[in-house]
């Protein structure tokens, strides 16, 4: 393991780093990973790290497959790339270069293994996998030392730590579902109630503008009219989520979206995923362990439809992405929190007018019209990533992320 750890650095500097803080950012990275493996290694040795599939782990990668990636992805992008120092103008088509393993093209190139073929692939071991994590990264450091200093140059130097980073966030997510340990594990904390912000009328530029690193999904920049609009300062909370459930938000059909009520039958939901009791206070399991957490903390764990079905309740709206990111830049210095869990928005997610893939296509195209998008972090997501351009997307029926929401006045 790297006994290297990155000081946090806030994610619009991150996304403009030079060389010499993007080689500690890439070490950090993997070295979390190789923690993750370590902490969880003796209760992942078996069946666990077998080729599954196992049920409570759908739609999730089987993690040895998940953990193999991350070498390939990075190798693949930036060893075999003949074409890296192009940055996006790189032809995702190009020939390579051989990797280091001749075995792991068949087995981790998206491409070649769609998701409902993973489970049936037999990849490296874990000592292997291991090792190849290692070599990789020592090649990454190597060219990165030599890489030019400009945008197109770092680009996939950039693009191969936040890969990195979104993927700790998934083993985080697999580690909760599976009642594993955590290696890492910051503090929830309690949300203080404050009113609700207004926001006037206004034009605002929803996306990323030119220079440094952006997911292709956040462009191009455009201006986007919003009208005035009233959304919660903070996150809905535990406290006010019980009402619902109190209530009997789970047996009345009224505030669920046709998906939505056949999920709920189909699951057999009464409170949202992991809580043991949401009377007189609320327990939950978390990274295995049940735990008493406070009313004021954020609700988490919770699907789009359960967002969808509490703000209808409650005769209240998601926000769209638009008001969402206004209020984010905006509203900071008026009381506006983000960050302790990713935030369902009202959008199904849909690229830009304008949109171009980048060079990584299996990215954004692939869930454009079937996913929900989400905007912010979680209490998990790395500093670096915490961008409020930064566009989360997944269906509406993920509950194993930290997802909540908030509302907006009708």
């Amino acid at each position: 393991m790297l006994d290297i750890e990155a000081p946090p650095i806030p994610a619009e500097h991150m996304r403009r780093a030079g060389r010499d803080l993007l080689s500690l950012a890439l070490m950090d990275a993997r070295n979390r990973t190789l923690r993750w493996t370590s902490a969880n290694e003796q209760a992942l040795a078996n069946s666990r790290w077998g080729l599954g599939p196992l049920a409570e782990l759908q739609p999730c990668d089987p993690p040895l497959w998940a953990l193999g990636h991350l070498g390939w992805f990075q190798e693949y992008w930036i060893a075999r790339n003949l074409q890296r120092q192009q940055g996006e103008r790189a032809d995702p088509r190009a020939t390579r270069l051989a990797s280091i393993d001749p075995s792991t093209d068949a087995c981790y190139d998206p491409a070649r293994s769609p998701f409902d073929v993973r489970w049936q692939l037999q990849p490296l071991d874990l000592d292997a996998t291991r090792q190849y994590l290692v070599d990789t990264l020592e090649t990454t450091l190597d060219l990165l030392d030599h890489a030019g200093a400009d945008d197109d140059s770092l680009y996939f130097f950039r693009l191969a730590l936040f890969h990195e980073d979104r993927q700790a966030e998934a083993f985080a997510a697999l580690s909760q579902t599976l009642g594993l340990p955590m290696p890492w594990l910051p503090a929830v904390v309690a949300v203080p109630p404050r009113d609700p912000l207004v926001f006037p009328a206004a034009l605002w530029p929803l996306g990323s503008s030119p220079g440094g690193f952006s997911f292709d999904n956040e462009r191009p920049v455009h201006l986007e009219p919003v009208l005035e609009f009233e959304i919660d300062s903070q996150v809905v909370t535990w406290d006010q989520y019980a009402e619902f459930v109190e209530d009997g938000g789970y047996d009345d059909p009224r505030w669920w979206q046709t998906d939505g009520w056949r999920w709920v039958q189909r699951e057999g939901r009464r409170t949202p995923r992991h809580v043991d009791q949401l009377r007189h206070g609320v327990l939950v399991q978390r990274f295995g362990q049940t735990v008493r957490v406070p009313m004021g903390q954020p609700a988490m764990h919770i699907a789009w439809y359960e967002a969808d079905a509490w703000c209808r309740w409650a005769g209240r709206r998601l926000p769209t992405e638009l008001e969402w990111e206004l209020a984010a830049h905006q509203g900071a210095s008026r009381g506006f929190r983000w960050g302790q869990v990713w935030e369902w928005t009202a959008g199904t997610f849909r690229p830009y007018e304008g949109f171009q893939p980048g060079p990584d296509t299996t990215y954004s195209p692939p869930a454009f019209a079937t996913h929900r998008v989400l905007r912010g972090a979680s209490f998990i997501t790395s500093e670096r990533m915490r961008h409020p351009k930064y566009r989360h997307f997944l269906r509406p029926e993920r509950d194993d992320t930290f997802t909540g929401f908030r509302s907006c006045a009708l």
